[in-house]
């Protein structure tokens, strides 16, 4: 083996349109790009960080390089467990290993996991908190989506005549909601009660984080979705009896590596799982697909936002998603 080489850059993914959710609009997505060489063997991880946690790309950067020289001396994924913190910075690095290891092996990442060969996932396709009208020609633009999840911002009104207005354009898809956290305690039932009479089937994160005791008691019939309430394995037990699903983010957990170890203690615990992202590029997907043959929700719809992607790219057709081995961790990456 050569000297490991570890090459980071940033970069700013446009969108093709702004898109908002409850207290933000967004119009791009500033990435961090890790690369590892070590001799003609190669691994690559993107990160976007939770922007709700501070963790842009300035700070995953110095999260990186406050870790090179470890990484550069020959740091395993264990031991970057330990030594970053969990968030966007060490899934890129840990991505990023995963793949050396692939090429290295000779074997692809979903077999260094121990999964099965991946199979095509059908993934959401997520429209924005907009106007209704708005909201239902998007609903139909999304003309082969089997699953569509619509964003809202606590404005319980608005949000209702949004969810009317998917269901009425869609009958036919799966149809979640994701609040990021826009709701108090005060507004659930009404919520609810409308969202299980537009059959919808996932509520994604109602409360703000630090707030999921309220809904211990809710008796919800519509499954109810951590998401920033949930960070990394250590917050799993506190679900328990609050939220039936857990959603799992690469960025948010710090890598493919917690990734994973969270899969296994939620199912332990009795919890469903999901897959989310951040938005970014097909490389930062690549990851997430392999967890997403775990799951029982699956939300990468990431790249459809953007205006352009990189090649090749994770493929979508006929509402699934898949994932070549030559986009992310196969067994072939070589250094340039």
């Amino acid at each position: 083996m050569g000297q490991r080489r570890l090459a980071v850059r940033t970069e700013q993914l446009r969108l093709t349109a702004p898109f908002r959710i409850s207290g933000y609009v967004f119009t791009h997505s500033d990435v961090v790009v890790a690369t590892i060489g070590e001799g003609p063997h190669r691994g690559r991880g993107e990160a976007s960080g939770a922007y709700y946690l501070g963790d842009d790309s300035a700070r995953m950067v110095a999260d990186i390089e406050a870790a090179r020289d470890a990484i550069e001396g020959g740091a395993g994924r264990g031991e970057i467990q330990a030594l970053m913190p969990p968030r966007g910075g060490r899934n890129a690095i840990d991505c990023a290993l995963w793949e050396l290891e692939a090429s290295q092996a000779g074997r692809p990442a979903w077999a260094l996991a121990g999964l099965d060969p991946p199979r095509p996932l059908v993934t959401t396709f997520t429209l924005g908190a907009d106007d209704p009208a708005i909201v239902a020609a998007g609903a139909r633009a999304y003309a082969g989506a089997r699953a569509i999840k619509l964003k809202l911002t606590g404005a319980l009104d608005e949000d209702l005549a949004r969810v009317a207005a998917a269901r009425e354009a869609r009958p036919d898809v799966w149809l979640g909601v994701d609040a990021n956290q826009g709701f108090q305690r005060a507004d659930l039932d009404r919520l609810i009660e409308a969202l299980a009479a537009h059959d919808v089937r996932l509520l994604e994160q109602p409360l703000a984080r630090g707030r999921e005791a309220d809904l211990e008691g809710l008796g919800s019939p519509v499954p109810i979705a951590a998401d920033e309430s949930v960070l990394t394995l250590a917050d799993l037990p506190g679900l328990v009896g609050r939220f039936d699903v857990v959603n799992i983010k690469l960025d948010k957990c710090g890598g493919l590596t917690e990734a994973l170890a969270m899969a296994t203690e939620a199912r332990r615990l009795g919890l469903q799982l999901m897959v989310g992202n951040m938005v970014g590029s097909s490389l930062a997907m690549g990851p997430a697909f392999l967890l997403g043959q775990l799951c029982d929700y699956v939300d990468l719809d990431g790249p459809a936002f953007l205006a352009e992607d990189r090649r090749p790219g994770i493929v979508y057709s006929d509402g699934l998603v898949s994932c070549p081995e030559e986009v992310w961790g196969g067994a072939g990456k070589r250094a340039a």
